[in-house]
């Protein structure tokens, strides 16, 4: 599911389709086609509408061995109408697997397939135990694993148990005809409530890695949660990494690929520095994303901010806490940003912006 726009990651997701960003360093549908990938899927079938054409690019038709084709929504078609679209891949297929496009996870497909076939379901839905169940669809689940009841985003008191849809899918080709086509669906309203009432719904409980990445607080926490995992604490240093001896750098700390850290730069720690980008001398970064092809000029401090793919930081810019810069943004030197500030793309920012707030 890769068709959404994704309106509580924006500013960033105006230049970048969400399943385009990076996390830990990586862009996020990598990580999961080659998590798939993991498991023998050798076709990825992209639902597709905003930004298609930037999946399209980066992609192609194959990545890394897995076939991608492509299901264009003309227009939004919700969580289950983009299933119904794709019928003509899916029909023959046999059981086929659905995931939301902004999660990242280590779900054990495999696992769940044999569960799925075990009980004879029609649908098996990935579910994970979280603390505050009410931005999710909410399970309940009998002795046998099947769920009985499936309440989407409930009031804490109202909610069932503490389990939420994951966001992954093992369905069989009939739960297809029961999709209507060609109009919005939400299918944990319209049809899985009905399955749950049949006893063709199973619950498969992961209790391993699991992330949301629907609003930026959830990306940049998923970010971090990544970065300690990998690093243990230490520098991930990307190939070919051009880093002055200089620099002071403290972990947890992920430098990518090709980027260039000038002499007397402060890095860390919590904070990603993406593929291709260049760090003045005496800049200093801390508890901060910074996406692919981005420069920063000398003497800049960026604290606890993400700052989106193409931008131009001049010399001696502050960046606050809680700022946001998305994509193809030009800030001037000495421009200084207060905390919690949001550039929208394709701006130039010529003067102090001191006040919280959009930058449109």
């Amino acid at each position: 599911m890769a068709g959404g726009y994704a309106t509580r990651l924006r500013p960033l997701s105006y230049a970048l389709p969400k399943l385009l960003f990076p996390v830990g360093g990586t862009p996020l549908l990598e990580q999961t086609i080659e998590h798939l990938a993991s498991f023998g899927v050798d076709e990825v079938i992209l639902a597709v509408n905003y930004l298609a054409d930037q999946l399209k690019q980066h992609f192609g038709d194959n990545y890394h061995g897995v076939a991608i084709k492509y299901s264009l929504e003309t227009i939004p078609l919700g969580t289950g109408g983009p299933i119904a679209l794709a019928r003509r891949y899916l029909e023959k297929s046999g059981t086929f697997l659905v995931m939301n496009g902004d999660i990242l996870s280590d779900i054990d497909i495999s696992a769940m397939q044999r569960l799925h076939r075990s009980k004879g379901a029609l649908a098996t839905i990935a579910l994970h135990e979280v603390s505050d169940p009410t931005r999710f669809g909410v399970a309940r689940l009998d002795e046998d694993l099947r769920i009985r009841e499936f309440v989407e985003k409930p009031k804490l008191s109202e909610a069932p148990s503490r389990l939420v849809n994951a966001g992954v899918y093992l369905m069989e080709p009939p739960v297809i005809d029961r999709i209507a086509s060609g109009r919005k669906v939400i299918i944990e309203r319209e049809v899985f409530p009905f399955l749950a009432k049949e006893g063709k719904l199973l619950g498969y409980v992961h209790s391993g890695t699991w992330f949301d990445i629907g609003n930026i607080a959830d990306y940049v926490k998923a970010n971090f949660a990544l970065l300690d995992s990998k690093s243990k604490g230490v520098i991930i240093r990307g190939e070919d990494a051009n880093i002055a001896a200089s620099a002071k750098l403290t972990g947890p700390l992920y430098i990518g690929d090709h980027t260039t850290i000038e002499g007397n730069v402060k890095l860390g720690p919590q904070t990603i520095i993406g593929s291709n980008v260049k760090v003045g001398a005496s800049a200093t970064i801390r508890g901060s994303v910074i996406f692919d092809h981005v420069v920063i000029g000398g003497s800049s401090l960026i604290e606890k901010a993400v700052i989106g793919n193409s931008v131009l930081i001049g010399r001696e810019v502050v960046v606050g806490e809680g700022s946001v810069v998305a994509g193809h943004v030009s800030i001037r030197d000495r421009v200084r940003l207060a905390h919690n500030v949001y550039v929208h793309p394709h701006k130039e920012i010529n003067e102090d912006i001191l006040k919280p707030g959009h930058v449109v």
